[in-house]
């Protein structure tokens, strides 16, 4: 067992918050991890358990208001960024210049190309700074950049449909098979913890129940993640994102044509061997589809594939946790590539 590390979390109320702070607690590798809030609590000292009452108990779970000199005393070695955005882009230059490495949940630092970027509308205070860090970032997805990852400061943890889309294209481009110019279609559908806890008009329960709703259509912010880590054009994809009225889970499905004649157990074994050994990509059998039921609550994506009678026409379903393999436990997952840990330590499947 590897000396244990000083994680902390900053933005722990938040659902992805949260949910890595359940997942570090439980961590053999970890000291009790240090939970800041950026806000200001006016003096008040809050605790976990005033926001989320059931992991209340004996034990006090205190949310100290964050400051760099605080982090220093703690002897923090790992920062968490459940932040928004902009104060991911804030934050973690200041960071890795103290010498900490960081795991960001938020959109900041995702995108090399900065025609992609726009869609965040990052306004920098000094973009020449931002745009080092932005090239030191390495992509969060550890089935695809574990090398690059484990020697990483910063990590930017994918996006939750990015995630269940580009797992299940990346195989079919790398392997050489897809008429791209026919172009891939990504019907995605959501549950509403994707939005995030701030509520909204358009997450409120009387607006979402009963419902399915598509929105951001072409201009959702994760297209530019599934471009640059897929190699596709714009023109080639199109993702569309859809609401749906539960509270977990992401079901993609994805629609190509193979530039081929090809048989579904051909497709099969492709899977198979890409993500050979990897603990949380399941690859489902012939004749059978994953279900968000089948991979709510845990770490994996699971994905499964139709070929139609042609050989040419697939169908490939993705579906995954977006508040675990889709945000905390890829983030937890990720440290654990940082720090030549198991893949797997700490978090449940």
């Amino acid at each position: 067992m590897s000396a244990k590390i000083q994680a902390a979390i900053l933005g722990s109320t938040g659902y992805t918050g949260f949910e890595l702070f359940r997942i570090l607690r439980k961590h053999p590798n970890m000291k009790p991890v240090k939970l800041y809030a950026r806000e200001n609590m006016e003096g008040k000292q809050q605790d976990l358990a005033d926001v989320y009452p059931h992991v209340g108990g004996e034990e006090a779970l205190p949310i100290e208001p964050f400051s760099w000199a605080k982090l220093h005393q703690a002897g923090v070695d790992l920062l968490f960024l459940a932040t928004p955005h902009e104060v991911s882009r804030e934050l973690a230059p200041d960071g890795l210049m103290r010498g900490l490495r960081i795991v960001d949940l938020s959109g900041a630092w995702r995108l090399k190309n900065a025609a992609h970027r726009k869609v965040y509308g990052f306004d920098d205070v000094d973009p020449a700074t931002t745009e080092q860090t932005q090239q030191k970032a390495v992509f969060g997805i550890p089935e695809l950049h574990e090398k690059e990852i484990a020697n990483a400061a910063l990590v930017a943890n994918a996006g939750c449909y990015a995630t269940a889309n580009i797992l299940a294209i990346v195989p079919l481009v790398k392997a050489g098979i897809l008429d791209v110019e026919h172009g891939i279609i990504c019907d995605s559908k959501s549950g509403v913890s994707g939005a995030g806890k701030q509520p909204t008009p358009k997450t409120h329960f009387v607006e979402v129940a009963d419902n399915l709703s598509a929105y951001s259509v072409f201009h959702h912010r994760h297209t530019g993640e599934i471009l640059e880590q897929t190699g596709l054009k714009s023109s080639q994809l199109i993702f569309t994102p859809h609401l749906l009225p539960i509270p977990r889970g992401i079901l993609s499905t994805i629609y190509v044509r193979l530039n081929k004649k090809m048989d579904n157990s051909e497709i099969l074994k492709l899977y198979r061997e890409f993500y050979t050994g990897r603990k949380f990509v399941r690859i489902f059998p012939a004749g059978k589809l994953p279900q968000i039921q089948y991979s709510s609550m845990t770490n994996y994506c699971d994905i499964g594939c139709t070929l139609a009678e042609d050989g040419k026409r697939l169908i490939v379903v993705s579906c995954l946790d977006n508040l675990l393999k889709g945000a905390s436990g890829q983030a937890a997952q990720n440290m654990n590539v940082m720090y030549g840990w198991d893949e797997a330590a700490g978090i449940a499947s």
